[in-house]
C-alpha cells in the first residue's frame, strides 16, 4: 500500500478543481442512495471453527494467563461493583472493551473457565434488557426513581457509545453458540434506536458515539444479513447521517491533508487515531448497504493517502493521539492498532480486496507485538518507530501528560482504554484467518498456524484443514486436508503483493505459479489426505519512509536494528508500576547507499531457530535475522528523548559527517524489539 496508485478521474478532478469541504457531512448521494444490500464477498467463520496452533496458540495462551483472562481480577475499574453486572461501578467502555477480546479468546481456546467468566456479563446484559429495547447498566434516573428507560423518557438514558462495543461482544458470542437470545435482543434494541435517535441523536451524550457510529452501523447490517428486516437498513442510514463523515473525508482528500497540517484543538476528534482506525470501515459499510462502488474508491483513496501522509514502517499510521505525520519519531496508540486491524478484517470480507489483507498482516506482525510485554500484563500507550529508549517523558506526541507516562510499559500507564481494548488484536486476527466463499468454498486470506473445520461443497461435507507453517518467518504454508469422502469446493489463497511469484504444489507436484497481489481459486475435487503447499519466496528489499528514511523488509516483516535491552522498574503514585527500557549498544547507524541499491547482495538472511510452539515475540526467540553493514553518524543524538531523523538531500542521502568504518549490524523482526532503529538514514 506504500506506492502511490492511479486514482479514478473523478478523484483527480475533485482534487484539482475543488475538494469537497471537510465540513460536508456525507458523500454525494448517501441519503439518496437506494438501499441495495450487497452480500459480503467473504463471510467470517463462526467463532471457534478456527483453532490457532503453534506460535499463535501460544500467544493466545499467554493472553489468557495474563490480563486478557484476568482483567476483572486485577484492574479495579472492571473488578469493583461492575455496572455491566448490575453494580454501580464501570458502566462505560472499558468492560465491553475487555469482553470484546476475552469472548473470542475463550472460544478460540475452548477454555470453559473463561467462557463461564464472560458469560456472567453476557447473561446479565441479555436478561436485563428493558421492555423498550434499551439495555446497559442501570442509569442514574433508573436508580433514583425506580423506573426503566423507554421511548418516552429516552433522554434519561446514557451514552450510545459503550453499547456499540457490547453489541460486538454479543455478535461474537452468537457466532460461537447460536444463542437466539442475541437476535431477539438486538432486534428490540435496534427498534428502540429507530424510534428514539431523532430525538436523542448519537451526539446527545458524547462525541465518541458520533465519531464511532460505524460500529453501530456494522452491527445493524450484520443483523440484516440474517433477518432481512428492512428497518435495519433504514436504521443504518439514519446512523450514518448522524455519524462523522468518514466516507467523505477519506474520499475527498482534504481531511487527511488538513490532519497533517493542523495540530491544534480544532476538530481534533477527526484526527483522533482510534476514531480513524474505526472509521476506516465506514466506506465499505456504505457500499455494503447501497451497492454504490464509488464508496470503495473513496476507501482506496483515503487509506492510500492516510498511509502516505501519516504511515510508519511497521504498517500503522501515527496516532499520538492525533494523526501526526510520517516522521519515524512519532507515536502510535495501541488502541489505534487493534481497531484498524478489525476494520481491515471487515473491509476484506465486504470488498474481497487482497491489498487490505497485505496491510493487515503488516500491521499485525510488526506493530502489534512490539507494544506489549511478553506476559501481556503491561503495554505502551504510545510506541515509536525509531524508539531508542522507553522512559518517562514528553517525546514528540500530540497528547503529552503531565506525568509523562505515555511511553513506558505499564498496566495502567497512559489512558487505560488500551489496557482494556488491546485484547481484541490477536484474537480477532486469529478468528479471521479463514473466510467462507461463494460456491460453498473456503478462503485463506491471511496466514498463521491453525486448524479449521467447517462444512463445504454442495453436500455440506465436514472438512478439516490443518495449516502448518512458521509464517510470517518462513516462506512455506502447508495445508493438510482431512475429510470422510471426496468433496468438490473452491479453495482460495491470497498471494501477497510483496511476493514476485508464488508456487502452488499439490501432493508434492507443481500445480500453478502465480504473481503476487491477487487471490487465486483452486476449483477441484479434494481427497482425504490431500496436501496443498503454498511457497511464497521472501526476497529482501528496502522501502522509503518519512524524511527519506529506509526500512528493510522480508515478506510481511519489517526488520529493525537489534539492540540488547536494559530493563528498569519504576512506580508512579497514580499509574502504578512500569518498565523503562534502554539500549545497551549504540543505535546511531546509517544504512550504506549500496545496501539500498542492491539489497539482495548486501542483506544476508539467516535462520536462527524455528518459531516453535513456545515462541514469544522477543529477542531471545528471534527466528530469522538479517545481517548487513552500517556506518555510525556521530551527530545523530537524542533530542528531548527522541532521535530526530538526519536531514538528507533530495536523493535521500545524508551529507553530514559519517564514520569511514563500516560495521556489521544485525537486524531482527520489528515485533521482537522494544528499543530499535527501523527507519535508517542512508549514507554514502
Amino acid at each position: 500500500m506504500r506506492k502511490r496508485k492511479s486514482f479514478g478521474l473523478f478523484i483527480l478532478s475533485a482534487f484539482f478543481i475543488g475538494v469537497i469541504p471537510a465540513d460536508a457531512m456525507h458523500p454525494p448521494g448517501t441519503r439518496a442512495d437506494t438501499n441495495v444490500y450487497v452480500k459480503p464477498v467473504y463471510e467470517p467463520l463462526p467463532l471457534g471453527a478456527i483453532k490457532p496452533q503453534g506460535w499463535l496458540r501460544h500467544q493466545l495462551q499467554i493472553m489468557r494467563d495474563g490480563t486478557s483472562g484476568h482483567l476483572d481480577e486485577v484492574y479495579n475499574k472492571v473488578k469493583n461493583d461492575n455496572g455491566w453486572l448490575g453494580g454501580k461501578g464501570d458502566g462505560g467502555e472499558e468492560t465491553p472493551y475487555w469482553l470484546d477480546g476475552a469472548v473470542p479468546l475463550a472460544y478460540l481456546l475452548d477454555d470453559k473457565v473463561l467462557q463461564e467468566k464472560v458469560l456472567r456479563y453476557i447473561n446479565w446484559t441479555l436478561q436485563q434488557q428493558r421492555p423498550s429495547g434499551y439495555f446497559g447498566p442501570l442509569t442514574a434516573t433508573e436508580g433514583k426513581n425506580n423506573t426503566t428507560i423507554g421511548v418516552s423518557n429516552a433522554a434519561e438514558g446514557e451514552d450510545w457509545w459503550p453499547k456499540m462495543v457490547m453489541l460486538k461482544v454479543l455478535q461474537q458470542y452468537y457466532t460461537a453458540t447460536n444463542d437466539t437470545r442475541v437476535l431477539s435482543f438486538m432486534t428490540r434494541y435496534f427498534n428502540y434506536q429507530l424510534q428514539t435517535l431523532k430525538a436523542c441523536p448519537l451526539s446527545k451524550w458524547t462525541e465518541w458515539a458520533t465519531s464511532r457510529g460505524s460500529e453501530n452501523i456494522m452491527m445493524a447490517q450484520w443483523l440484516y444479513g440474517i433477518t432481512k428486516d428492512k428497518k435495519l437498513l433504514e436504521l443504518a442510514t439514519l446512523l450514518e447521517s448522524q455519524s462523522f463523515a468518514w466516507t467523505t473525508w477519506l474520499g475527498n482528500r482534504s481531511w487527511v491533508i488538513d490532519a497533517a497540517a493542523q495540530q491544534n484543538d480544532q476538530h481534533w476528534m477527526r484526527r483522533h487515531g482510534v476514531n480513524v482506525g474505526m472509521g476506516l470501515k465506514a466506506p465499505a459499510l456504505n457500499y455494503q448497504r447501497t451497492g454504490n462502488k464509488q464508496y470503495l474508491q473513496y476507501l482506496h483513496t483515503g487509506f492510500t493517502d492516510l498511509m502516505n501522509l501519516h504511515g510508519l514502517p511497521m504498517g500503522i499510521f501515527s496516532a499520538d493521539e492525533d494523526l501526526h505525520g510520517n516522521a519515524p519519531t512519532q507515536g502510535t496508540e495501541l488502541c489505534a492498532i487493534v481497531e484498524a486491524m478489525f476494520s481491515l478484517e471487515e473491509i476484506i470480507a465486504i470488498s474481497g480486496d487482497p491489498a487490505y489483507a497485505d496491510a493487515l498482516e503488516r500491521m499485525t506482525f510488526n506493530a502489534l507485538p512490539a507494544q506489549t510485554t511478553d506476559d501481556y500484563n503491561a503495554k505502551q500507550y504510545f510506541q515509536v518507530a525509531n524508539q531508542v529508549n522507553i522512559k518517562r517523558g514528553v517525546f514528540n506526541f500530540s497528547l503529552p501528560f503531565d506525568r509523562e507516562m505515555n511511553n513506558v510499559l505499564g498496566m495502567r500507564s497512559g489512558y487505560t482504554c488500551c489496557l482494556a481494548n488491546m485484547h481484541q488484536g490477536w484474537t480477532k486476527f486469529a478468528g479471521h484467518l479463514w473466510y467462507t466463499t461463494a460456491g460453498k468454498g473456503l478462503a485463506a486470506l491471511t496466514y498463521s498456524p491453525n486448524e479449521v473445520t467447517t462444512k463445504l461443497g454442495k453436500n455440506n461435507t465436514a472438512v478439516t484443514i490443518k495449516e502448518v507453517t512458521s509464517y510470517p518467518f518462513d516462506e512455506q504454508v502447508q495445508f493438510n486436508l482431512t475429510m470422510a469422502q471426496p468433496v468438490a469446493f473452491p479453495l482460495q489463497l491470497r498471494i501477497p503483493a510483496w511476493c514476485t511469484e508464488a508456487v502452488v504444489l499439490l501432493n508434492g507436484q507443481p500445480l500453478r505459479k502465480e504473481k503476487g497481489g491477487q487471490i487465486i481459486t483452486l476449483q477441484r475435487t479434494w481427497n482425504n489426505n490431500d496436501q496443498l503447499t503454498l511457497q511464497l519466496p521472501m526476497q529482501v528489499r528496502t522501502s522509503n519512509w518519512g524524511r527519506n528514511s529506509r526500512a528493510v523488509e522480508r515478506g510481511p516483516l519489517v526488520y529493525a536494528l537489534k539492540l540488547n535491552e536494559q530493563w528498569e522498574t519504576g512506580h508512579d503514585e497514580v499509574e502504578g508500576d512500569y518498565f523503562s527500557v534502554y539500549p545497551k549498544e549504540d543505535w546511531n547507524y546509517g544504512l550504506p547507499e549500496k545496501v539500498v541499491q542492491s539489497p539482495a547482495q548486501y542483506l544476508k538472511v539467516s535462520a536462527v531457530q524455528p518459531a516453535a510452539a513456545d515462541f514469544v515475540w522477543n529477542l531471545a526467540h528471534v527466528p530469522v535475522t538479517i545481517t548487513t553493514t552500517g556506518k555510525k553518524i556521530p551527530e545523530w543524538k537524542l533530542v528531548d528523548d527522541v532521535a530526530p531523523q538526519p536531514v538528507t538531500n533530495r536523493n535521500g542521502v545524508y551529507k553530514g559527517k559519517v564514520n569511514d568504518k563500516e560495521e556489521v549490524i544485525t537486524l531482527v523482526p520489528y515485533g521482537c524489539t522494544k528499543v530499535r532503529i527501523v527507519a535508517f538514514p542512508v549514507v554514502k
